[in-house]
């Protein structure tokens, strides 16, 4: 998606109307921090006067980055991509994800059920890529992959749960 562009007639309206909204603002700022009635709020040191301004802005600029990041939560909730966003935004995918990092949904991550011996075991595949399990035996005896491991492929994962569900299998008789 390109970056819009703005005519400088367009410019010139967006101007005025953002003057014409912060004006109302800075006024009750300018009120409240001086206690001068309204029809007096601009007469005071010039430095006084622009730094209400600056402080309207301020106020303007946080509503801005509110309705920006729900902007962004609207756009990744209608399936949009971090690479999208940020190319609007003129920022790269990873820029993206740094300002606004809640607006894309992840999916969960792939999950997969083995069930053998008359156990079950899920094989989970982590953010890193790799493979990971957890498994209940048929002696109902529970146990995870080890600490920190990963395993590269779902195979791999499954045979190691496997191995797992077997040693805790009830023979016929239902003994361990």
């Amino acid at each position: 998606m390109m970056m819009p562009e703005i005519t400088p007639e367009a410019q010139a309206e967006l101007d005025k109307a953002l003057y014409d909204a912060l004006n109302p603002l800075a006024s009750a700022i300018r009120s409240r921090e001086t206690g001068l009635p309204a029809d007096r709020i601009w007469d005071a040191d010039p430095v006084e006067v622009a730094l209400s301004v600056l402080a309207a802005w301020k106020v303007v600029d946080a509503e801005v980055k509110r309705l920006t990041a729900h902007a962004a939560a609207t756009a990744g909730s209608y399936g949009a991509s971090y690479e999208q966003l940020g190319a609007v935004w003129g920022i790269t995918r990873q820029g993206a994800r740094k300002k606004w990092p809640d607006a894309v949904s992840r999916p969960a991550p792939p999950t997969s059920t083995l069930e053998l011996f008359g156990g079950t075991a899920a094989l989970v595949q982590a953010s890193s890529g790799g493979w990971s399990w957890t498994g209940k035996g048929a002696d109902g005896v529970s146990r995870a992959a080890d600490e920190g491991t990963c395993h590269p492929s779902a195979e791999e994962a499954a045979a190691h749960a496997g191995a797992f569900l077997k040693e805790h299998a009830l023979d016929a008789v239902g003994r361990p």
